[in-house]
């Protein structure tokens, strides 16, 4: 197939189509962006942050531009694509003030007259996103690695290549050198080729654990770095004292926002039995209550989903779990894309609902007889990207922490991802860390410097 269509998942309209870059064409983009490395790397911090301020600039003058373009092309409520183009400028602001501090030489006493370490730029990345946050998932890969000094080559979800190439020409308009930030539409034969390049020096990719293991094997086999931010089955832990009135909104958005289509989604809510009745009521009142409607309107929160084949593994994921004995509460109609928000009961740890990631929006419910049960549910995946709990007794949920080998912990709030923090997972859910400083230091050769004198 040579061509690529982006498809509103709402309507059925075909929005664009697309060319394939050749292998030929793939290869002069990397030139491309090897023929600008040394430069960049050479260009002061200062004037990359400024760049990157610029990017701020123009993420928040044309918001409702990107916005749309996002819910056109995977679906996501408008309101809710704004919201994605807001943190990406945040995301930028953030890199842009603090990046000098955070790649600064760090001083190291030692028998030397000066010993540091250098966090020089390793050259071209290849980043490869999926469709769910088309912007975010790669200004949050972009912003830190090119102002690191590194370039960046962009294998984009084939749904959302008009977000794409909006991302190229946003680095373009902001004043960053031509070949410096680049997409590329390419197969996954294509991609496989490019990692065994002597010019990609590090692969990215954030993703399904099929695609983590694809992409892990052949950068391996090439000794290539890789960071893989996989699937989630996030735990929503529900203790006896929590308070529901005050996070119940908390508890519904963690679980429906994007149409459930996240990896840090609440996907298991696993509910302590003094209070299971209470939450079921208001969790079903508040999901039933959710605005279903067209994506492109800013009061509706439940749309569609991405693709008609997505919602279509849904309904299988909730079929085999019903045969196995779960109960449904509310919802489990679909219409080609569309799914409506659903919620099922008497899930047990056999059900693809508890031991799957689900990307929809469908909530799991599993009663627990306690606190100890409760922690050892949610433990209890392969998966391990984040888990939250709601309580009153902070301490109580402190002294748990370790208990759930996630790569994030959230009391009394939802997962998600924030510049200043990082993130990323453990086990099936991939390894090294997005944002903060140990998101910008993925990508930076950690030299070791020693003088005497």
């Amino acid at each position: 197939m040579k061509e690529i269509q982006s498809k509103n998942p709402y309507n059925g309209d075909i929005l664009e189509t697309y060319s394939k870059d050749t292998q030929s064409t793939i290869i002069a983009k990397l030139d491309k962006a090897l023929a600008i490395e040394t430069t960049w790397a050479n260009t002061p911090i200062d004037d990359r942050c400024n760049l990157l301020t610029k990017v701020a600039d123009l993420l928040l003058d044309r918001k409702e531009e990107y916005a749309e373009l996002i819910t056109r092309e995977m679906g996501k409520p408008i309101s809710q694509s704004i919201a994605e183009i807001k943190k990406c400028a945040w995301a930028c602001d953030f890199y842009a003030l603090n990046a000098e501090d955070l790649l600064a030489d760090e001083l190291i006493a030692t028998d030397a007259d000066e010993s540091f370490i250098s966090n020089d730029p390793l050259g071209c990345i290849l980043a490869i996103m999926p469709w769910n946050y088309p912007f975010w998932q790669v200004i949050r890969f972009a912003a830190p690695t090119l102002t690191a000094g590194n370039t960046a080559l962009l294998k984009h979800a084939q749904n959302v290549t008009g977000c794409s190439m909006a991302i190229e020409k946003l680095f373009l308009d902001a004043g960053y050198p031509e070949g410096c930030f680049q997409s590329v539409k390419a197969t996954h034969e294509d991609i496989e080729k490019l990692i065994a390049h002597d010019g990609i020096k590090a692969v990215t990719l954030t993703g399904s654990e099929k695609a983590g293991k694809s992409i892990a094997r052949t950068a391996g086999e090439n000794l290539k770095k890789t960071v893989l931010e996989l699937g989630g089955n996030n735990a929503c832990i529900i203790w006896e004292d929590a308070d529901l009135k005050k996070y119940m909104d908390t508890m519904v958005t963690a679980r429906m926002q994007n149409m459930g289509q996240s990896c840090i989604a609440a996907k298991r809510f696993i509910v302590c039995e003094d209070i299971y009745d209470s939450f079921l009521e208001q969790f079903t009142t508040k999901v039933n209550a959710l605005k279903i409607g067209d994506p492109m309107k800013k009061d509706t929160f439940i749309g569609v989903m991405a693709r008609e084949d997505l919602a279509k593994t849904l309904q299988d994921q909730i079929d085999a779990s019903i045969k196995k004995g779960a109960k449904v509460v509310l919802g489990n109609k679909r219409d080609g894309a569309f799914f409506s928000p659903t919620i099922l009961t008497e899930v047990t740890v056999d059900m693809p609902v508890f031991n799957e990631e689900t990307f929809g929006p469908v909530a799991a419910i599993i009663k627990a007889k306690d606190r100890k049960e409760a922690i050892s549910l949610a433990a209890n995946s392969r998966l391990g990207l984040g888990s939250m709990l709601f309580t009153q007794d902070i301490e109580g949920a402190i002294n748990v922490i370790s208990e759930i080998p996630d790569g994030g912990f959230f009391i009394n709030d939802m997962v998600k991802s924030d510049p200043r923090l990082p993130f990323g997972g453990t086990k099936a859910s991939g390894y090294g860390r997005e944002l903060s400083r140990e998101g910008i230091l993925e990508f930076v050769n950690k030299k070791t410097v020693y003088i005497k004198k």
